[in-house]
């Protein structure tokens, strides 16, 4: 006889199994191949709106995959919904229009930042989306040469003309090119294992993100202008790893555009990176401030400017930043470091930098001579530039440590060339609003180090060597506190 607690227990047995069924059916996701959405996989005609249509319908089912089949897809501007999955199976290559009004601009909340560099379109977009992945072995190509060039013939034919177009440079503004990826506003987003090149802009542009996780990508980012690897606005809790990363402009760029946001708790680790600009650069936009950085295992080759670059011109905060572990070979400067105040009367802060275990090799000539694109030169004279380190009188770079630092220098330095005696070298311009860069001073009076409004800073087991003769000294400080050299 069947007693009522038994029944009680069946029916709960019963329900239990019943909501484990619901539970687990609610996490099977939909996956929707490009084999079921007869697509041309031959990258000859355009696919976006099956592509995005399809996107659409993976969301309002509440996420899913989009799984490309190994073919080329040629598409515009795509707009990534929250728990959207974009795979690529081996073979598969998303190939970006190269007609420019296939891209859309996002509507995106005003910056501090007057300059309007920072495009809001892209081949791959994303606005306020959640749990979105992009993985597998496959290409996303934003045919970018291509794509520019023609943005620049619609400028001079007069059919769209380019507002902020650049005269002096003759090639069109930033905010008229699409970047590869634009994520505005989104969290827990993770991109693996693809490879990703030839933008028209930046490359993979994220802004006013969190929980991003970048991990084993190959970026060849060297088809145009502003071709920076990765660019991360006012970004918290991102992880960067076993990337390899050639760009004809910054390879990790970290930006601050918001007075009232940071990048904070950044990550960057075992990036192999080559660069017509620097490695790793913060700014040069540098509103609201950069915390807790930690940079490690980095390898440097054939980059043209600094290895490791942090700079607040805008009345950024800057604090709390390690790196170690740098191996950076035909570069063209290890170090720099700059306080500056361009942006008015803000004055940022630039505090507790640690860098250790750091090597670098600087060549006599140009790093990059190999590229296609090159990184423009200056227009004065000058012998091989030291490392600097320099801050502004009244706002002063603190507490930074450099330890068991190893860096080569090219010497060859020659009077004739370029001088600046120890004498002069309150002759140095200061160059409070200039933008930054290793260059910006003109002649250095030193060839390792040139330390400038410093509040404590000490140089531990930091050896300078010389591949071949340099009058000038190893290292010159001025207005400096709290050297100390052990």
């Amino acid at each position: 006889m069947i007693t009522f607690a038994a029944m009680r227990k069946c029916f709960a047995f019963f329900l239990l199994l019943l909501l484990t069924v619901l539970s687990c059916s609610a996490k099977v996701k939909t996956t929707i191949s490009t084999r079921d959405l007869q697509v041309d996989t031959t990258g000859q005609s355009l696919c976006t709106n099956q592509l995005q249509q399809a996107i659409d319908r993976l969301a309002k089912k509440g996420g899913g995959t989009l799984l490309l089949a190994p073919g080329h897809y040629l598409t515009g501007g795509l707009m990534l919904r929250s728990g959207i999955t974009l795979q690529f199976d081996e073979g598969a290559v998303l190939l970006g229009s190269t007609n420019p009004y296939h891209y859309q601009s996002m509507a995106v909340e005003d910056t501090d930042d007057q300059r309007g560099d920072n495009a809001s379109m892209a081949l791959l977009m994303a606005d306020g989306a959640e749990h979105v992945s992009i993985c597998g072995k496959g290409v996303i190509d934003g045919q970018g040469l291509q794509l520019a060039l023609n943005i620049d013939s619609l400028h001079h034919t007069g059919e769209r003309v380019d507002a902020h177009y650049n005269q002096r440079r003759q090639r069109p503004s930033e905010l008229a090119r699409p970047k590869l990826f634009f994520f505005y506003r989104c969290k827990n987003i993770e991109v693996n294992d693809v490879t990703l090149k030839s933008s028209a802009n930046w490359g993979l542009s994220f802004d006013l993100c969190q929980h991003l996780k970048l991990t084993n990508l190959t970026i060849e980012n060297r088809a145009y202008w502003n071709n920076d690897g990765i660019d991360f606005t006012d970004c918290q809790h991102v992880l960067v790893a076993d990337c390899r990363i050639n760009s004809a402009d910054d390879g990790v760029c970290l930006k601050s555009y918001h007075t009232q946001s940071e990048c904070r708790d950044i990550e960057l680790a075992r990036l192999d990176i080559r660069s017509s600009a620097s490695a790793i650069k913060f700014g040069t936009a540098s509103w609201g401030g950069f915390r807790q950085v930690y940079i490690h295992d980095i390898k440097v080759r054939d980059t043209f400017r600094s290895a490791i670059a942090i700079e607040s011109v805008d009345g950024a905060q800057i604090d709390s930043i390690l790196v170690e572990r740098v191996d950076a070979r035909n570069t063209g400067n290890p170090v720099f470091m700059r306080l500056g105040q361009r942006a008015g009367q803000r004055k940022g802060s630039l505090k507790h930098v640690t860098i250790r275990d750091f090597k670098c090799e600087v060549p006599f000539g140009r790093p990059d001579e190999a590229y296609d694109l090159r990184g423009p030169e200056v227009d004065f004279f000058h012998n091989p530039f030291p490392s600097s380190i320099c801050g502004i009188p009244g706002n002063k770079i603190q507490d930074v440590l450099l330890q068991n630092v190893s860096i080569l220098y090219p010497g060859r330095a020659t009077k004739g060339m370029a001088y600046i005696p120890l004498w002069r070298k309150g002759d140095v311009p200061e160059q409070i609003q200039k933008y930054p860069e290793f260059t910006m001073f003109g002649e250095l009076p030193s060839w390792g180090f040139y330390l400038r409004h410093i509040d404590g800073i000490t140089l531990q087991n930091v050896q300078l060597k010389l591949a071949a003769d340099d009058f000038r000294p190893a290292i010159v400080d001025e207005d400096v506190d709290g050297l100390l050299i052990k």
